[in-house]
């Protein structure tokens, strides 16, 4: 379950609202907009929503106004920019420096046989390194089984920006319970789409038509922007399908 609370910078967070580790060995994961402040105080860095996860063991700020800062294990969309001897260097936002993604981090791919991304190519990626100091690293497929996991190259399609948290929400296990949002379930009702939705604020969408990816793409900013109820997203959905 994932509940909720306003926080402000500098706000000492209560221990009663944090979830307990179970052990040692499950320790609190804390997300972005939080800070530790030895030895047991977590102060927000930004002003927004605190989410808490008492499944995860996780907590996190939302702040839709922050730019986007990499962030282990986060999956983004990313856009190769150009290609050097071993590696692809991608655009993740336009003010983190250019990520760096190995020719040989996609499935079933050798020196042989890595693929060929032009400038521009899209890739749905998982940051595996990040830091201030250092460019951040990505991988399209799973370290640990060497399986792409839905990751790689995004073919065709469109790429439509939204604010953090709402990427963040369309991330969600549950996104009717736990985010609020049946956008894309309502969509799918009578729309066959594709979807992959970045941490960074960039959400790939396919379908079989422009008219189709439009109408998912421009269905999701709406929804961002106004912060629609899930009644205003259903009548949102009926009013756009309408126009294909």
């Amino acid at each position: 379950m994932t509940t909720q609370a306003l926080v402000v910078p500098g706000e000492k967070l209560s221990n009663d609202i944090l979830p307990v580790p179970l052990d040692s060995s499950h320790p609190l994961k804390l997300g972005p907009g939080l800070r530790h402040v030895a030895p047991s105080t977590i102060t927000p860095t930004v002003a927004g929503l605190l989410f808490i996860d008492q499944r995860k063991k996780a907590i996190w700020v939302e702040n839709n106004n922050g730019r986007y800062v990499p962030q282990v294990n986060d999956v983004v969309v990313a856009t190769v920019h150009h290609s050097s001897t071993d590696v692809f260097h991608c655009a993740i936002t336009p003010q983190t420096t250019f990520a760096q993604l190995s020719h040989l981090a996609f499935e079933g791919v050798s020196k042989k046989t890595r693929p060929q991304l032009a400038s521009g190519s899209l890739v749905y990626a998982k940051i595996t390194s990040a830091s201030k100091h250092m460019d951040p690293e990505i991988t399209c497929c799973n370290p640990s089984t060497g399986k792409s996991d839905g990751m790689g190259e995004l073919k065709e399609g469109m790429v439509f920006d939204l604010s953090l948290g709402m990427a963040r929400r369309l991330l969600l296990a549950k996104q009717r319970e736990e985010g609020g949002l049946v956008i894309l379930e309502e969509i799918a009702e009578k729309i066959p789409f594709e979807i992959a939705v970045g941490r960074n604020g960039k959400v790939w969408v396919n379908s079989k038509g422009v008219k189709e990816i439009l109408l998912v793409g421009n269905a999701l900013q709406e929804t961002d922007k106004q912060r629609l109820s899930i009644d205003g997203q259903k009548k949102l959905v009926r009013r756009l399908l309408k126009s294909i």
